[in-house]
């Protein structure tokens, strides 16, 4: 397959996957409910950092190892099980706001444009993290998911052809990666837009109920799939 058609397939591939619900997204939009853009975009390029660790094994052919171990396998599936069973607590965890703490985080918000102090305002007032550990965060959930590693390992050794040379599949993977980044960064911007953030400051307590649902179930689907 010529180079130019096997990159438009893997593009392709590549959107349909990230643009999929999961992990990736629940943690984004919880960060775009809970905190503000600048932490949800931290988050994104965790996200896209997980995604150099996704490439470097396949390109190295560690992934196939992986997915060829039934022990190692196992072993990561129950590492990404618990890692999605503590975000998916925190999320339903997730309460209705109170209407004074909104006013006065979104005063603190406006001030933040104009001044500097403003932002510790808000950081007392929500408890922002640190944007190290936004990026932590985004990490963990892309460079522990099970799927993603299935993905690549598949991308890489399906996909694109072994004669590709390793200079192509370099440049293939950081596309991956700077693609993912700037999706998610996308998301990041879009989901705390002024209207949108209005109603999911009010209302986003019950999606984050429901994607810690969704990754509870992601992380039971884990555990059962290696007793079947």
């Amino acid at each position: 397959m010529p180079v130019f058609e096997q990159f438009l397939l893997i593009a392709m591939v590549h959107f349909f996957a990230v643009a999929s619900p999961g992990p990736d997204f629940a943690l984004i939009l919880k960060q775009s409910i809970r905190y503000n853009r600048r932490i949800a975009i931290y988050t994104s390029f965790g996200i896209a950092a997980g995604i150099v660790v996704h490439v470097t094994y396949s390109l190295v052919g560690i992934g196939l190892l992986i997915a060829s171990d039934e022990r190692l396998f196992n072993a990561l599936k129950y590492i990404a099980a618990s890692y999605f069973c503590y975000i998916a607590w925190h999320c339903l965890r997730a309460k209705k706001p109170d209407n004074n703490i909104l006013t006065s985080t979104n005063m603190a918000t406006d001030q933040n444009e104009t001044s500097a102090s403003s932002e510790v305002k808000v950081d007392s007032v929500t408890n922002t993290p640190s944007a190290k550990k936004a990026f932590l965060n985004g990490f963990l959930i892309n460079a522990l998911n099970v799927k993603a590693t299935l993905f690549f390992v598949s991308l890489f050794s399906v996909v694109i052809a072994p004669e590709t040379l390793l200079s192509i599949k370099i440049a293939y993977g950081a596309y991956l990666v700077a693609a993912t980044a700037a999706w998610f960064c996308f998301l990041s911007y879009m989901l705390t837009q002024e209207k949108v953030r209005y109603v999911l400051q009010r209302k986003g307590y019950i999606l984050d109920r429901v994607m810690g649902v969704i990754l509870l179930i992601l992380a039971i689907q884990l555990v059962l799939s290696d007793l079947s």
